[in-house]
C-alpha cells in the first residue's frame, strides 16, 4: 500500500481537478530520505512519509522500531543524520524545538504538580508573552473544549488518570501547533478507560482541525483512532494504509502477523491466472485457493494468510478440493461473544479459528479433543510474496 494513491503521478504534473492546494495539503507533513544514527547503528533508515493537512496519523511497531525517534526528530528533540523533515513547506532542519510549529503530548503528561489545571494550560502562553486577557481567553477556551473548565483551580493530583491526560491535551493545544505529536497517549490509562477515551480524543482533535502524528505499540488502539497507519520494523517503514488496508490486505508477512493475528500456510505456486492463484502446501492435503492472481512464476515460493475470523468450522467434511483441513481441537478460549478454537491440523500445524456463540450452537459446540474441519472461503486468503 502507498500513502501517495491522491498524489500526482508524475513530478511536475497535475491531473484534472487536482490543484496545487491539493498538493500541499496532502503533503502538510513531509518526511523525506530521512536516517538517524546513533554511532554506528541506524535507528531510522531512509524513512519517507507524507501526512495530509487535518489527519490524524498513526507510527505503530514494537519496541526499538525507531517510532519514537522519528517523532523525537519531528519534535526537534533529535537531530537528523540525512534527510529533511518540513511542515507546510517550511524546512524544520534549522529550527530548534521551541520555534517549531510543532507541540508534544507525552505519555507521562509531565503536568506541574504545584500548579493549577490552568496554569499547567497556560504556561506555555506565559512563556510565549502573550498578554493576559487573551491568554485567559485561550486557556478557558481550550479548558471548555476538553471539558475541564470546572476543574481549573484543582491541582493534577486531585484528577483522574483521564482528566490529567485532558488537560496534558490542553496544554498541547492552546498553542495552536500546526502539529500535534502524541507519545503512547493512552498507556497510563486503565483498559476501559482508555476505550472511552480514544474516541473522545479523536472527537476533541476533529473539532480542533490539527494535523497529529501518533506514535503506540498498541495496534487496537492505532485502528481505533488514527485515520491511516504505517507498520515499522528495524527502522523502517513496511506498510503504509488505512486501518482496513493493512488489516484486510498485508504487504508482508510481517505486516499480516504484527496487525492482529493471522494463520500463515507456506507453499508454492502451481497455477498462476488472471482471477486466481492455486498453491500447495504442505500444512494441507488439498491446494490452498484464492480468488486473485499473482506476478510471479510458478514454483514460487508464497505463503496465504487467512485472518481466524474468515474460517469456519464444521462436524462434515467440506465440499470441494480447496481450502480445508481435518484435525482435532486441542484448546478452546471463551472470549464472551465467540470463541477461539485452537485446531490441530493432520499435518502438525495448529490453525486459530475465531467463531461467533451462534456458530458454535449451529455445530454442536466442539470441545477439547473433537475431530473437526476447518474451511474458508476463495477470497478469505491474501498471498504474501515477501
Amino acid at each position: 500500500m502507498s500513502d501517495q494513491s491522491s498524489a500526482p503521478a508524475a513530478a511536475g504534473v497535475l491531473p484534472s481537478g487536482y490543484t496545487a492546494a491539493n498538493a500541499a495539503a496532502d503533503n502538510f507533513v513531509q518526511v523525506v530520505d530521512v536516517v538517524k544514527k546513533f554511532g554506528e547503528t541506524a535507528a531510522v533508515k531512509g524513512v519517507n512519509l507524507s501526512v495530509r493537512k487535518g489527519e490524524l496519523f498513526a507510527l505503530l511497531g514494537s519496541s526499538g522500531c525507531g517510532k519514537s525517534t522519528l517523532l523525537r526528530m519531528l519534535a526537534g528533540f533529535e537531530s537528523i543524520t540525512s534527510g529533511k523533515i518540513l511542515i507546510d513547506g517550511e524546512d524544520l532542519a534549522t529550527l530548534p524545538p521551541y520555534r517549531r510549529p510543532v507541540n508534544m503530548m507525552f505519555q507521562s503528561y509531565a503536568l506541574f504538580p504545584h500548579m493549577t489545571v490552568e496554569s499547567n494550560v497556560g504556561f506555555g502562553l506565559r512563556q510565549e508573552g502573550v498578554k493576559k486577557g487573551e491568554l485567559q481567553e485561550r486557556v478557558a477556551a481550550v479548558l471548555e473544549l476538553v471539558q475541564m473548565s470546572r476543574y481549573a483551580k484543582r491541582k493534577p493530583h486531585q484528577l483522574s488518570g483521564g482528566q490529567q491526560q485532558r488537560v496534558a491535551l490542553a496544554r498541547s493545544l492552546v498553542k495552536r501547533p500546526k502539529l500535534l505529536l502524541l507519545d503512547e497517549p493512552m498507556s497510563a490509562l486503565d483498559k476501559q478507560i482508555r476505550q472511552r477515551t480514544q474516541i473522545e480524543l479523536v472527537n476533541i482533535l476533529d473539532k480542533v482541525g490539527v494535523t497529529c502524528i501518533m506514535v503506540t505499540h498498541d495496534q487496537e488502539e492505532a485502528m481505533t483512532m488514527a485515520g491511516r497507519l504505517a507498520v515499522m520494523s528495524e527502522g523502517e517503514i513496511v506498510q503504509i494504509g488505512t486501518p482496513n488496508e493493512v488489516y484486510e490486505y498485508p504487504n508482508s508477512r510481517f505486516s499480516a502477523e504484527f496487525i492482529g493475528s493471522t494463520n500463515l500456510f507456506d507453499g508454492a505456486v502451481v497455477e498462476d491466472e488472471p482471477d486466481h492463484v492455486y498453491v500447495e502446501s504442505p500444512d494441507l492435503s488439498v491446494r490452498l485457493y484464492v480468488s486473485h492472481g499473482i506476478s510471479g512464476p510458478l514454483g514460487m515460493p508464497v505463503t496465504i494468510s487467512v485472518r481466524p475470523e474468515r474460517i469456519a468450522l464444521t462436524r462434515k467434511p467440506p465440499e470441494g478440493a480447496f481450502n480445508w483441513g481435518h484435525g482435532v481441537v486441542m484448546n478452546v478460549a471463551y472470549m464472551g461473544g465467540y470463541s477461539l478454537y485452537h485446531v490441530k491440523l493432520d499435518s502438525g500445524k495448529t490453525v486459530v479459528a475465531n467463531v461467533s456463540s451462534l456458530a458454535i450452537s449451529e455445530i454442536d459446540s466442539p470441545a477439547w479433543g473433537d475431530e473437526v474441519y476447518v474451511r474458508w472461503s476463495a477470497s478469505a486468503g491474501v498471498v504474501l510474496t515477501s
